[in-house]
């Protein structure tokens, strides 16, 4: 296992934005689907150059190379978790607990923020709920509507 000190959480670089997309499919591939389903997914997990830049969106690194990324959003008084991928090959090494650290951290403090939103992955609920957060329901994916994604609350 990797030791924890070995990450570091920062902002992303504008030419990272390549291998930050490869990642992510990478990552969302891990669960077992298929090509089609990953090139459907393709426009939906995309990070644009814009939310490369924002303040919400951090890279988690790990000896030079980019292994996961996070993203937290605000609308009213919720905060919303997006975009929380970890390198497949470090699904389960405690990375997804570091980037789900920081957006607890971040979240926080938006004034006002109670609740932290999380539509998740259905193969990765169960490590939202292991790090605290409930389900609530369901919500439909913006990319088969017919699918239903978990819907998780995570009290600020």
């Amino acid at each position: 296992m990797t030791d924890k000190a070995e990450f570091k959480i920062r902002a992303a670089r504008i030419d990272e934005q390549t291998p930050i997309n490869e990642m992510i499919l990478l990552s969302k591939a891990h669960w077992g689907y298929d090509e089609a389903f990953i090139e459907a997914c393709r426009d939906d997990l995309f990070i644009s150059i814009e939310r490369i830049q924002s303040d919400e969106f951090r890279v988690l690194e790990l000896s030079g190379r980019v292994v996961g990324t996070v993203e937290v959003t605000i609308e009213h008084h919720e905060t919303h978790l997006q975009k929380l991928f970890v390198a497949a090959d470090l699904i389960g090494s405690g990375a997804g607990r570091i980037l789900f650290e920081w957006a607890v951290s971040r979240a926080r403090k938006f004034n006002g923020a109670k609740i932290m939103l999380i539509e998740s992955e259905p193969k990765a609920q169960a490590f939202y709920q292991h790090m605290g957060a409930r389900l609530i329901g369901g919500a439909p994916s913006s990319v088969f509507p017919d699918r239903i994604l978990p819907l998780l609350k995570f009290d600020l």
